[in-house]
Protein backbone atom coordinates (compact mmCIF):
# COMPACT_ATOMS: atom_id res chain seq x y z
CA UNK A 1 0.00 0.00 0.00
CA UNK A 2 2.68 2.45 1.00
CA UNK A 3 4.78 1.86 -2.63
CA UNK A 4 1.11 2.38 -4.22
CA UNK A 5 1.00 5.91 -2.38
CA UNK A 6 4.27 6.50 -3.12
CA UNK A 7 4.07 6.36 -6.55
CA UNK A 8 1.00 8.10 -6.98
CA UNK A 9 2.57 11.15 -4.98
CA UNK A 10 4.95 10.67 -7.59
CA UNK A 11 3.29 10.72 -10.41
CA UNK A 12 0.85 13.87 -9.65
CA UNK A 13 4.29 15.31 -7.44
CA UNK A 14 2.39 16.61 -4.93
CA UNK A 15 1.72 15.64 -1.59
CA UNK A 16 -1.64 13.74 -1.26
CA UNK A 17 -1.53 12.19 2.56
CA UNK A 18 -0.40 13.17 6.15
CA UNK A 19 1.85 10.70 7.64
CA UNK A 20 0.55 10.58 10.92
CA UNK A 21 1.54 8.37 13.92
CA UNK A 22 0.11 4.85 12.60
CA UNK A 23 -2.94 6.58 10.28
CA UNK A 24 -2.73 8.69 7.13
CA UNK A 25 -5.00 11.59 5.94
CA UNK A 26 -5.95 13.40 2.76
CA UNK A 27 -4.11 16.51 2.18
CA UNK A 28 -6.35 19.38 0.00
CA UNK A 29 -4.85 18.01 -3.04
CA UNK A 30 -5.36 14.75 -2.13
CA UNK A 31 -9.19 15.37 -1.21
CA UNK A 32 -9.49 16.86 -4.37
CA UNK A 33 -8.16 14.00 -6.36
CA UNK A 34 -10.50 11.60 -3.99
CA UNK A 35 -13.49 13.27 -4.51
CA UNK A 36 -12.50 13.65 -9.03
CA UNK A 37 -12.20 10.24 -8.90
CA UNK A 38 -15.36 9.67 -7.17
CA UNK A 39 -17.44 11.48 -9.29
CA UNK A 40 -15.42 9.63 -12.56
CA UNK A 41 -16.05 6.28 -10.93
CA UNK A 42 -19.74 7.12 -10.67
CA UNK A 43 -20.20 8.62 -14.03
CA UNK A 44 -18.51 5.43 -15.44
CA UNK A 45 -20.85 3.12 -13.51
CA UNK A 46 -23.80 4.66 -14.51
CA UNK A 47 -22.34 4.87 -18.49
CA UNK A 48 -22.18 0.63 -18.13
CA UNK A 49 -25.52 0.24 -16.63
CA UNK A 50 -27.22 2.21 -19.90
CA UNK A 51 -25.60 0.48 -21.95
CA UNK A 52 -26.48 -2.94 -20.05
CA UNK A 53 -29.85 -1.56 -20.40
CA UNK A 54 -29.70 -0.92 -23.82
CA UNK A 55 -28.90 -3.58 -24.83
CA UNK A 56 -31.45 -5.44 -22.72
CA UNK A 57 -34.02 -3.91 -24.73
CA UNK A 58 -32.98 -4.09 -28.18
CA UNK A 59 -34.49 -7.78 -28.39
CA UNK A 60 -36.65 -9.11 -30.44
CA UNK A 61 -38.49 -12.77 -29.19
CA UNK A 62 -40.74 -14.27 -32.12
CA UNK A 63 -42.66 -17.14 -31.43
CA UNK A 64 -43.69 -19.62 -34.59
CA UNK A 65 -43.90 -22.97 -35.82
CA UNK A 66 -41.32 -25.29 -36.24
CA UNK A 67 -41.92 -25.41 -40.30
CA UNK A 68 -42.19 -21.86 -40.42
CA UNK A 69 -39.22 -21.15 -38.61
CA UNK A 70 -37.13 -23.78 -40.99
CA UNK A 71 -38.29 -23.45 -43.88
CA UNK A 72 -39.04 -19.52 -44.80
CA UNK A 73 -38.32 -17.67 -41.89
CA UNK A 74 -34.49 -18.37 -40.47
CA UNK A 75 -33.27 -18.81 -44.05
CA UNK A 76 -34.22 -14.94 -44.08
CA UNK A 77 -33.14 -13.93 -40.79
CA UNK A 78 -29.49 -13.20 -41.97
CA UNK A 79 -30.85 -10.26 -43.87
CA UNK A 80 -32.28 -8.47 -41.07
CA UNK A 81 -29.56 -9.35 -38.78
CA UNK A 82 -27.68 -7.70 -41.10
CA UNK A 83 -29.05 -4.66 -41.65
CA UNK A 84 -29.80 -4.42 -37.29
CA UNK A 85 -26.75 -6.24 -36.15
CA UNK A 86 -27.52 -5.14 -32.48
CA UNK A 87 -30.93 -6.46 -32.00
CA UNK A 88 -30.53 -10.26 -30.49
CA UNK A 89 -33.30 -11.87 -32.34
CA UNK A 90 -35.00 -14.98 -30.57
CA UNK A 91 -37.22 -17.41 -32.32
CA UNK A 92 -39.10 -19.73 -30.33
CA UNK A 93 -39.96 -22.66 -32.80
CA UNK A 94 -43.76 -24.43 -31.21
CA UNK A 95 -46.71 -25.57 -31.84
CA UNK A 96 -47.98 -24.45 -28.76
CA UNK A 97 -50.16 -21.22 -28.61
CA UNK A 98 -48.29 -18.52 -25.96
CA UNK A 99 -49.76 -15.91 -24.31
CA UNK A 100 -47.67 -12.71 -25.69
CA UNK A 101 -47.97 -10.18 -22.90
CA UNK A 102 -47.92 -13.21 -20.42
CA UNK A 103 -45.13 -15.14 -21.96
CA UNK A 104 -42.52 -11.80 -22.72
CA UNK A 105 -43.47 -12.76 -26.24
CA UNK A 106 -42.94 -9.35 -28.74
CA UNK A 107 -44.24 -11.32 -31.53
CA UNK A 108 -46.43 -14.54 -33.19
CA UNK A 109 -46.79 -15.39 -36.60
CA UNK A 110 -49.63 -18.08 -36.35
CA UNK A 111 -50.54 -20.76 -39.21
CA UNK A 112 -54.69 -20.55 -38.18
CA UNK A 113 -57.90 -19.46 -39.60
CA UNK A 114 -59.15 -15.97 -39.20
CA UNK A 115 -61.42 -16.08 -36.83
CA UNK A 116 -58.68 -17.98 -34.21
CA UNK A 117 -56.61 -15.11 -35.17
CA UNK A 118 -58.31 -12.46 -33.72
CA UNK A 119 -58.80 -9.03 -34.98
CA UNK A 120 -55.88 -7.42 -33.83
CA UNK A 121 -53.70 -10.20 -36.13
CA UNK A 122 -52.21 -9.01 -39.44
CA UNK A 123 -52.51 -11.20 -42.69
CA UNK A 124 -48.91 -12.19 -44.05
CA UNK A 125 -50.17 -14.67 -46.40
CA UNK A 126 -52.83 -17.08 -47.93
CA UNK A 127 -51.78 -20.82 -48.61
CA UNK A 128 -51.68 -23.02 -50.64
CA UNK A 129 -51.16 -27.45 -50.90
CA UNK A 130 -49.70 -29.48 -53.93
CA UNK A 131 -47.67 -32.53 -54.24
CA UNK A 132 -43.98 -31.71 -54.72
CA UNK A 133 -40.70 -33.74 -55.07
CA UNK A 134 -36.88 -34.14 -55.72
CA UNK A 135 -36.58 -33.16 -59.60
CA UNK A 136 -34.19 -36.80 -59.76
CA UNK A 137 -37.56 -38.58 -58.67
CA UNK A 138 -39.36 -36.58 -61.35
CA UNK A 139 -37.18 -38.20 -63.92
CA UNK A 140 -37.15 -41.25 -62.98
CA UNK A 141 -38.54 -43.54 -66.04
CA UNK A 142 -39.55 -46.73 -63.86
CA UNK A 143 -41.96 -44.35 -62.03
CA UNK A 144 -43.54 -41.22 -64.07
CA UNK A 145 -44.97 -38.57 -62.49
CA UNK A 146 -47.23 -37.56 -65.36
CA UNK A 147 -50.75 -37.73 -63.68
CA UNK A 148 -51.89 -37.92 -59.91
CA UNK A 149 -52.52 -41.48 -60.36
CA UNK A 150 -49.23 -42.26 -61.00
CA UNK A 151 -48.36 -41.79 -57.46
CA UNK A 152 -49.24 -45.14 -56.58
CA UNK A 153 -45.88 -45.95 -57.64
CA UNK A 154 -44.05 -43.76 -55.13
CA UNK A 155 -43.62 -43.60 -51.85
CA UNK A 156 -45.97 -40.39 -49.93
CA UNK A 157 -43.95 -38.27 -47.05
CA UNK A 158 -46.60 -36.96 -44.45
CA UNK A 159 -47.00 -35.69 -41.32
CA UNK A 160 -48.01 -37.23 -38.21
CA UNK A 161 -51.80 -37.04 -37.83
CA UNK A 162 -53.51 -33.41 -36.89
CA UNK A 163 -57.32 -33.37 -36.40
CA UNK A 164 -57.30 -29.62 -36.36
CA UNK A 165 -55.26 -28.99 -40.08
CA UNK A 166 -56.74 -32.03 -42.41
CA UNK A 167 -54.35 -30.65 -45.55
CA UNK A 168 -51.15 -32.08 -44.08
CA UNK A 169 -52.82 -35.44 -45.22
CA UNK A 170 -52.51 -36.48 -48.26
CA UNK A 171 -55.93 -38.03 -48.30
CA UNK A 172 -57.80 -34.46 -48.32
CA UNK A 173 -55.73 -34.14 -51.70
CA UNK A 174 -56.39 -36.97 -53.55
CA UNK A 175 -60.18 -37.05 -52.33
CA UNK A 176 -60.14 -33.89 -53.95
CA UNK A 177 -58.87 -35.50 -57.27
CA UNK A 178 -61.05 -38.04 -56.76
CA UNK A 179 -58.68 -40.27 -56.09
CA UNK A 180 -60.19 -41.36 -52.58
CA UNK A 181 -58.70 -44.93 -52.68
CA UNK A 182 -55.40 -44.78 -54.37
CA UNK A 183 -52.82 -46.72 -52.80
CA UNK A 184 -49.29 -45.82 -52.76
CA UNK A 185 -46.02 -47.92 -52.68
CA UNK A 186 -45.50 -46.88 -49.01
CA UNK A 187 -45.44 -44.24 -47.00
CA UNK A 188 -43.47 -42.00 -44.37
CA UNK A 189 -44.53 -40.41 -41.87
CA UNK A 190 -42.45 -37.29 -39.58
CA UNK A 191 -43.10 -35.45 -36.90
CA UNK A 192 -41.97 -32.30 -38.12
CA UNK A 193 -43.18 -30.59 -41.28
CA UNK A 194 -39.18 -29.12 -42.30
CA UNK A 195 -38.30 -33.25 -41.56
CA UNK A 196 -40.89 -33.82 -44.22
CA UNK A 197 -39.71 -31.39 -46.89
CA UNK A 198 -36.05 -32.18 -46.55
CA UNK A 199 -36.81 -36.04 -47.40
CA UNK A 200 -38.55 -34.93 -50.57
CA UNK A 201 -35.69 -32.71 -51.32
CA UNK A 202 -33.23 -36.22 -50.52
CA UNK A 203 -35.75 -37.95 -52.97
CA UNK A 204 -37.03 -40.15 -50.66
CA UNK A 205 -40.82 -39.59 -52.27
CA UNK A 206 -43.70 -36.85 -52.74
CA UNK A 207 -44.61 -34.30 -50.29
CA UNK A 208 -47.67 -32.13 -49.86
CA UNK A 209 -46.43 -28.78 -49.84
CA UNK A 210 -47.27 -25.68 -48.24
CA UNK A 211 -47.04 -22.60 -50.69
CA UNK A 212 -44.98 -19.91 -49.26
CA UNK A 213 -42.99 -22.46 -47.16
CA UNK A 214 -41.23 -23.79 -50.38
CA UNK A 215 -41.18 -21.35 -52.79
CA UNK A 216 -37.32 -21.17 -52.03
CA UNK A 217 -37.09 -24.82 -53.07
CA UNK A 218 -38.98 -24.12 -55.69
CA UNK A 219 -37.30 -21.01 -56.98
CA UNK A 220 -33.77 -23.13 -56.45
CA UNK A 221 -35.27 -26.57 -58.25
CA UNK A 222 -34.33 -28.11 -55.06
CA UNK A 223 -38.15 -29.34 -55.23
CA UNK A 224 -40.07 -29.24 -58.15
CA UNK A 225 -44.53 -29.58 -58.90
CA UNK A 226 -45.18 -32.86 -61.03
CA UNK A 227 -48.95 -31.60 -61.25
CA UNK A 228 -50.73 -28.22 -61.85
CA UNK A 229 -53.59 -28.92 -59.40
CA UNK A 230 -53.52 -27.15 -56.37
CA UNK A 231 -56.04 -26.58 -53.12
CA UNK A 232 -56.50 -23.54 -51.60
CA UNK A 233 -56.04 -23.67 -47.64
CA UNK A 234 -58.70 -22.52 -45.28
CA UNK A 235 -55.50 -21.24 -43.18
CA UNK A 236 -53.05 -18.46 -43.81
CA UNK A 237 -50.28 -16.66 -41.89
CA UNK A 238 -50.93 -14.02 -39.73
CA UNK A 239 -48.82 -11.45 -37.78
CA UNK A 240 -49.50 -10.79 -33.83
CA UNK A 241 -48.15 -8.48 -31.75
CA UNK A 242 -47.76 -7.51 -28.11
CA UNK A 243 -48.94 -4.58 -25.99
CA UNK A 244 -44.80 -3.89 -24.97
CA UNK A 245 -43.98 -4.54 -28.53
CA UNK A 246 -45.65 -1.59 -30.02
CA UNK A 247 -43.49 0.66 -28.29
CA UNK A 248 -40.06 -1.01 -29.01
CA UNK A 249 -38.69 0.41 -32.18
CA UNK A 250 -36.25 -2.97 -32.52
CA UNK A 251 -39.93 -4.95 -32.81
CA UNK A 252 -41.51 -2.23 -35.45
CA UNK A 253 -37.91 -2.51 -37.53
CA UNK A 254 -38.68 -6.05 -37.23
CA UNK A 255 -42.23 -5.88 -38.72
CA UNK A 256 -41.27 -3.73 -41.10
CA UNK A 257 -38.68 -6.04 -42.84
CA UNK A 258 -40.93 -9.30 -42.04
CA UNK A 259 -43.22 -7.35 -44.36
CA UNK A 260 -40.55 -6.66 -47.14
CA UNK A 261 -39.64 -10.22 -47.79
CA UNK A 262 -43.42 -11.13 -47.50
CA UNK A 263 -43.94 -8.35 -50.75
CA UNK A 264 -41.04 -9.71 -52.53
CA UNK A 265 -42.90 -12.90 -52.29
CA UNK A 266 -45.88 -11.32 -53.80
CA UNK A 267 -44.42 -9.43 -56.81
CA UNK A 268 -43.36 -11.36 -59.82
Amino acid sequence: MSRQIASLEAHYQLPLFRRLHRALTLTDEGQRLYRTVGEVLERLHEAGAALQRTRATRTVVVTTTPGFAGLWLIPRLAGFTAAQPDVDVRISATYDVVHLNRDGVDLAIRYTDAERAGASAQLLFNEVVFPVCSPRLLRDPKRPLKHPLDLCRHTLLQKEADPVDSLQHWSTWLKAMKLDDLKPASTLQFTLYDQLIQAAVDGQGVAIARSPLVEDLLRKRKLVAPFTATLASPRSYYLLQSTAAQRKPEVQQFIAWLRAEVDAIRTP
